[in-house]
């Protein structure tokens, strides 16, 4: 029966994402007929334009611009997109650059400047397509002078080891770079441009997606001094990034674009595909398969560890009553927990929660489940994440792994590594966040 289950969460899981392929989505918004682009309820004369430019960054934003070059043919004029390394696939008029995600590297920086001499050309005879998906933060970075790569690495790795949210994180990116925050709308204007976005963040906001290159910022640098306060950072940062956030309060350095700049007047922004949709597919194979299925939510936010404890409660409840599903069901859920890292071991947030979540459903028979990124890497592995069921925390114990010390440890992939039960996809060309899978048969 384990076995079965298991089965049923690999279709369920590729359902997912299937539907959220980026070339698909960006076939499903964007069309041409003729000498005009159809860009969701947006339409474009390319005869209007002396270029067509393509440009982007992300994990999906490779098979994005495959689509854009077969919709828009002989008429683009030029391309460059920076991908995580091994995201990367051949293009015909586009190129590729591999650079370093999460932590941003040389490659990403030459390229992010290379881009932004490119725009800087632009006049109000181009058009610039823009294809962002998640992870284009890390791969666009261009740190405002005068700072360092190196700052720029030591300020990523303290934001992504202290716990906070990606839409703190990226306030952060966008007041250090010349990138984010809607600095390449600033760089191609006046040039008319349209961003199609894959969205990797909660409530798919359009300023956190890729750290809203193209897109108003709504954060300040007050947002930042308050984020790094929130998380005793201060004296850990660069001494010169906090330096840099007291002249921008005391207004001593520019802001980011706001609502209202002219900058983006031409620019139309366009959420091509997110969590949701990856969830109501899973949903849909999952009813096939038989199962009594529910959408949590694909807002999920916090801990990992606690995450896991209410959905472990929620399944429970299921077995048990019938509440709010009778057996057998399916909970499906999505969004981005965080992990406060504690110990030195090796994982990601989706491989936390599943080895949580085996603690608190240890012993109960008939509940399995899963949690993965939807880009198929999961913190700094090579995993997408973890499968656990009632019987976890017994195996582990049973070859003298105590699941308690590896949650202390942060060392999830080694306990899950030594039982088999990592989920590998490799790249998968996507991002819609993360996708966790809860079944659950009668007691």
């Amino acid at each position: 029966m384990i076995e079965d289950r298991r089965k049923a969460m690999e279709e369920i899981l590729r359902a997912g994402l299937d539907a959220v392929d980026p070339e698909r989505a960006v076939r499903r918004y964007v069309r041409r007929e003729h000498e005009t682009l159809f860009v969701g309820e947006g339409s474009y004369g390319l005869d209007r334009f002396r270029r067509v430019i393509l440009a982007g960054a992300g994990k999906g934003s490779a098979p994005m611009a495959k689509a854009l070059e077969d919709i828009l043919g002989d008429r683009l004029s030029s391309g460059l997109i920076i991908v995580k390394y091994g995201y990367g696939m051949p293009l015909k008029e586009t190129s590729v650059v591999e650079a370093g995600h999460p932590i941003p590297d040389e490659a990403g920086m030459k390229a992010a400047g290379k881009l932004l001499s490119q725009l800087r050309e632009c006049t109000e005879e181009d058009l610039v397509i823009f294809a962002f998906s998640g992870g284009g933060s890390a791969l666009l970075p261009a740190p405002i002078p005068p700072f360092t790569l190196d700052e720029k690495q030591a300020c990523t790795r303290l934001l992504l080891e202290c716990g906070a949210i990606i839409d703190e994180i990226n306030a952060i990116r966008k007041h250090l770079s010349r990138t984010k925050g809607g600095q390449l709308a600033k760089e191609a204007y006046p040039a008319t441009m349209i961003s199609l976005l894959l969205s990797d963040v909660v409530g798919d906001r359009l300023d956190v997606i890729a750290s809203g290159p193209t897109v108003p910022d709504g954060s300040t640098y007050g947002d930042c001094l308050g984020i790094v306060e929130r998380y005793d950072l201060v004296d850990r940062l660069p001494k010169g990034v906090m330096e840099h956030f007291r002249a921008g309060i005391a207004g001593l350095v520019p802001e980011t674009p706001k609502q209202g700049d002219p900058v983006f007047l031409q620019v139309q922004n366009l959420v091509v595909g997110n969590n949701r949709e990856c969830l109501l597919a899973a949903q849909d194979k999952a009813d096939s398969l038989g199962y009594h299925t529910l959408v949590l939510s694909s807002q999920i936010e916090g801990e990992a560890r606690e995450v896991a404890r209410v959905l472990a409660a929620i399944v429970k409840e299921i077995q048990q009553v019938g509440i709010p599903l009778a057996p057998p069901a399916c909970i499906l859920a999505g969004g981005e927990t965080t992990v406060t890292i504690h110990g030195k071991g090796k994982g990601g947030r989706n491989q936390e929660l599943a080895l949580a979540c085996a603690m608190a459903i240890d012993g109960w028979e008939g509940i399995s489940m899963f949690s993965a990124g939807t880009d198929g890497t999961d913190g700094p592995t090579d995993a997408a994440g973890a499968l656990a069921d009632g019987t976890t925390c017994r195996r582990g114990r049973g070859i003298n792994l105590d699941p308690h010390v590896f949650l202390a440890k942060n060392d999830s992939y080694a306990f899950f590594e030594s039982l088999g039960d990592l989920i590998k996809t490799g790249p998968t060309r996507t991002n819609v966040m993360d996708m966790i899978c809860m079944l659950v048969e009668a007691g």
